[in-house]
């Protein structure tokens, strides 16, 4: 049993070497490589059906120029996803409950967005900074807000999935835990528990698919 219920968000360790390069690199070899063929297993189909679904969902609200950003923002969702996911089976270790990893992500693409958005577009990307019809007293608290709130959204980014993602793996943790102690001593109460636990998971799996999606959506806002 462990010690303490935040060990296993440590970086696993194996003879001394860190497993942080595997379970980062392990999701794209699940993703199988699609074919040449004209007809493909029904695997790859699967695959394809639900990047080109996503990536019209995330491009709806942009522009046409904004379109360039497809590639690199759905190999994030996919990456995301599948880390997501793969931190839900026993005896794995999820990345994105680490925040050092989170910003790692959020902090780049957001960078990229304001320098992108004060390059091509100056004037717009500065008015975001001030709505239009602020009265005059309150256009300078208004900018200094507006400017705090811009440099503050990494960091919203970064610990909203770190949040979600541990949140649900402790109560996983505490309600197994729990199940299993009361196994031998509360039969129907342990089931009761287990039930519970099966409710959980089966949300938690729809969490990681969100919040992969939410992280994705808002970058690209």
């Amino acid at each position: 049993m462990m010690a303490n219920l935040f060990d296993q968000f440590m970086s696993p360790t194996y003879l001394g070497m860190p497993l942080i390069v595997l379970a980062l690199g392990l999701p794209w070899i699940l993703w199988p490589s699609p074919s040449t063929r004209w007809l493909n297993n029904r695997l790859i189909t699967l695959q394809s059906w639900f990047l080109n679904r996503f990536t019209q969902q995330l491009l709806l609200p942009l522009n046409t120029g904004g379109h360039k950003w497809a590639l690199i923002l759905a190999s994030l969702m996919t990456f995301l996803l599948s880390m997501n996911l793969l931190g839900l089976l026993p005896y794995t270790f999820t990345p994105t409950t680490q925040l050092s990893l989170n910003m790692g992500l959020a902090v780049p693409f957001w960078l990229a967005t304001v320098i992108i958005g004060m390059r091509n577009q100056p004037t717009a990307a500065l008015g975001h900074l001030l709505p239009e019809g602020t009265p005059t007293p309150l256009i300078p608290v208004l900018i200094v807000i507006e400017t705090i709130s811009l440099f503050i959204r990494p960091l919203a980014l970064g610990v909203r999935l770190t949040a979600n993602l541990t949140a649900g793996h402790l109560l996983i943790q505490l309600i197994a835990t729990a199940a299993f102690t009361l196994m031998t001593t509360m039969t129907t109460v342990a089931l009761l528990t287990t039930s519970i636990l099966f409710l959980l998971t089966l949300l938690e799996i729809a969490v990681a698919m969100i919040q992969a999606y939410v992280f994705v959506l808002l970058l690209s806002l």
